[in-house]
């Protein structure tokens, strides 16, 4: 039989145009969202919103919720959700505070223990899900009220009737790991590129932006990590089988349960990940940070193509996402629109972004 012929009759080795194929990537509408974004910004906003120092203004916030954001993803990958997400920032924090200032705990114990603690309540999460059958919607739903109380009680208890914990800052003083989870990267870089004119900076000589901020960088590492184990590893072959029929995906030898709990043991750590980074900076924590966040996180996935089904999806999709967030929250401010404009758009990004993602690839690409 000749090869024209089996390629005729096996959808297996039929070849795709390189438009089919571009269809079937998850990312693509996160991607040409940023693109249409960017040309909106272009032109509405002030030229100084993509300038270096503009630039680094909008990927900040884009950064913290894209690590929430990944690790939503590859939840939703693997068919559940996380709706605890944000409380989960803000108990952390409070862990975080207490180790730190009640305490006195150095980081290298501090950081450690409290993703630890964050990584059992989320696989308290997961097992609560497989052992009861519930769909992690509401469990999570419920861990979303149970977290944020706890959160409000323990503050007051730590701080004798304040919902806000200070002293983070002067607690950990000089700490050998604070740079890496605040401040800014690179400051050498920038300094010599401004010693040699090539970035902005000050009549003194100091460029008017020190650095990378530390959570691009962990932004950044974090989706490249997640990217290579879901498109690389068999752990991430478990994923998607996992979000695409888990009963199939056991009985070909996928640990089905243990996959389900690591990734709510994921986004429990991501969320105390940002919980310390944004606790260092400001110094400070309260019973309200992280609010709202899982819902943006779960939009940021949506937008960075997952399928609410589960089983498909992509981590540089929700990269891509997480920087239209950004560039909205903050390039609103760059032009003469209502910051309530914000709210508007977002509904509209997560409702066309459903519409492409289960209308328009299952038309052209006849997946589901």
């Amino acid at each position: 039989m000749s090869i024209e012929t089996l390629t005729q009759t096996d959808e297996r080795i039929k070849s795709e145009s390189f438009a089919t194929k571009l269809m079937k990537r998850p990312e693509l509408g996160a991607i040409g969202g940023v693109v249409l974004v960017t040309l909106f910004f272009l032109a509405t906003a002030d030229r100084t919103m993509f300038t270096l120092s503009g630039i680094m203004n909008f990927m900040t916030p884009a950064a913290q919720l894209g690590i929430l954001g990944i690790a939503a993803a590859m939840l939703m990958i693997g068919g559940e959700f996380d709706l605890s997400i944000g409380s989960m920032v803000a108990f952390s924090g409070m862990l975080f505070g207490a180790f730190t200032v009640n305490v006195g705990m150095p980081l290298i114990l501090a950081i450690p223990l409290t993703m630890t603690f964050a990584a059992m309540l989320g696989a308290a999460n997961g097992l609560i899900v497989i052992r009861t059958g519930l769909p992690s919607f509401i469990v999570t739903l419920a861990g979303l009220f149970i977290l944020r109380g706890a959160t409000l009680v323990g503050l007051k208890v730590l701080t004798g009737g304040a919902t806000q914990l200070r002293g983070i800052r002067e607690a950990i003083g000089e700490d050998f790991l604070t740079p890496i989870f605040s401040g800014d990267a690179f400051g050498f870089v920038f300094r010599w590129l401004a010693e040699a004119g090539l970035v902005e900076s000050f009549k003194s000589g100091v460029p008017k932006v020190p650095g990378i901020p530390v959570e691009i960088i962990w932004f950044v590492l974090f989706a490249v990590i997640a990217t290579y184990v879901l498109l690389r590893t068999p752990v991430g072959n478990w994923i998607f089988a996992t979000g695409g029929d888990s009963l199939a995906a056991q009985n070909s030898g996928v640990p089905v349960r243990n996959v389900k709990i690591a990734l709510f043991m994921l986004t429990a750590v991501a969320a105390a990940l940002v919980a310390i980074i944004t606790v260092i900076d400001a110094g400070s924590t309260d019973a309200r940070r992280g609010f709202m966040k899982e819902f943006e996180a779960i939009i940021t996935a949506v937008i960075g193509g997952c399928l609410l089904t589960g089983g498909y999806g992509s981590a540089i999709g929700a990269f891509f996402g997480a920087i239209i967030f950004g560039m909205v929250t903050i390039g609103l401010t760059y032009t003469r629109f209502d910051q309530d404009w914000f709210q508007i758009f977002l509904g509209a990004m997560l409702l066309l972004a459903v519409i492409f993602n289960n209308v328009i690839r299952r038309r052209v690409t006849g997946e589901r």
